[in-house]
């Protein structure tokens, strides 16, 4: 093990890449994924995948998450007011029972966190109709936020597991 702990490590990224798109105007790429994995792992009582498994990063620890494995994609919003931002393609084809989708402020600090089960995503992206994009399973932000449950948010913290497994009887019914 190296000389820094992972928390801080994620620590310094995050202010790096803060301070990278500042000077330069351009996102650090690959930090705001790890940032996401890491803070979602955190907050959510996650298990990392080790060794990693095709289209799923996490298994939940506990609640009702407890089992299932899970996605996490992360998005980084500099502006809330600009519309069609996208979430990274969600890999239909591999198993997972749910995704995670962490948004980060400009400092890359995450303030909301949603989650969707599989049956939901995979019925939204079937209303969707024939695009290119449903198919690759690319939805927005905004569809994902409202298709989802908000699961951690940075004033209220964890959410009640009682909104997820309000959701998957939703799918269900």
């Amino acid at each position: 093990m190296g000389v820094y702990s992972v928390d801080k490590l994620i620590s310094e990224a995050r202010r790096l890449a803060a301070d990278y798109r500042r000077a330069t105007g351009k996102p650090l790429a690959g930090v705001s994924g790890e940032v996401a994995q890491h803070d979602a792992i955190q907050l959510l009582d996650l298990e990392l995948c080790n060794p990693p498994v095709a289209g799923c990063d996490a298994i939940g620890k506990s609640g009702a998450r407890k089992g299932k494995k899970v996605q996490i994609k992360g998005r980084t919003i500099f502006d809330e007011a600009k519309s069609g931002q996208r979430i990274g393609q969600l890999k239909v084809e591999q198993v997972w029972d749910l995704v995670v989708l962490v948004l980060l402020d400009e400092e890359l600090e995450t303030y909301e966190i949603y989650e969707a089960t599989r049956d939901v995503l995979e019925e939204a992206m079937a209303e969707s109709g024939d695009s290119k994009r449903s198919k690759r399973g690319a939805m927005s932000v905004a569809k994902f936020k409202i298709i989802g449950h908000l699961a951690w948010s940075r004033d209220g913290g964890l959410e009640d597991d009682e909104d997820y497994d309000s959701q998957d009887s939703q799918a269900d019914g």
